[in-house]
């Protein structure tokens, strides 16, 4: 099974009228890394962000996270996605919908995560591991934050 993923996204007529705005199967797929693909579903460059915008922030670019902002994202992880330790300056909501997957720290600790299991990543380097034989699918929210800090040194953003 690949990334496919039915977005629907509300929004007001003229008249105030609430309406579906975009009910599509998400387009924007991109490939981070080898065997990761991801759909962002929508974005935020504010806070507090608006509701009255015309444009489909979901095809605005971002990277790992937006400045100021949020990144709802949809991954699919394949088997023997390609390794990548990285750190970003977010808190990430993480959900895993199917399949299983390990999240790798920089201490070689590993934390298994199956279908229906959530995590808060705040900041630490990680990575992803799918030893699987099947694809595992997480549903990301990304909201921007400043750089973790530990024992009194600021830990930059990296990978």
């Amino acid at each position: 099974m690949t990334l496919n993923v039915r977005r629907v996204v509300t929004g007001h007529d003229a008249n105030g009228k609430a309406i579906v705005k975009i009910d599509e199967v998400c387009s924007n797929i991109r490939e981070g890394r080898p065997g990761a693909l991801s759909c962002n579903i929508w974005t935020t460059s504010t806070f507090p962000s608006s509701n009255s915008t015309e444009e489909d922030a979901g095809a605005a670019p971002a990277g790992t996270t937006l400045p100021g902002g949020t990144v709802f994202r949809m991954i699919e992880f394949k088997p023997g996605v390609a390794q990548r330790m990285h750190r970003t300056d977010s808190v990430d909501y993480l959900v895993v919908l199917r399949g299983e997957i390990d999240m790798q720290l920089d201490d070689e600790v590993e934390v298994h995560l199956n279908a229906g299991d959530v995590m808060v990543q705040r900041g630490t380097i990680h990575n992803w591991i799918n030893r699987g034989t099947e694809s595992c699918f997480v549903a990301v929210i990304l909201v921007h934050a400043d750089p973790a800090m530990a024992g009194g040194r600021t830990l930059e953003a990296i990978g």
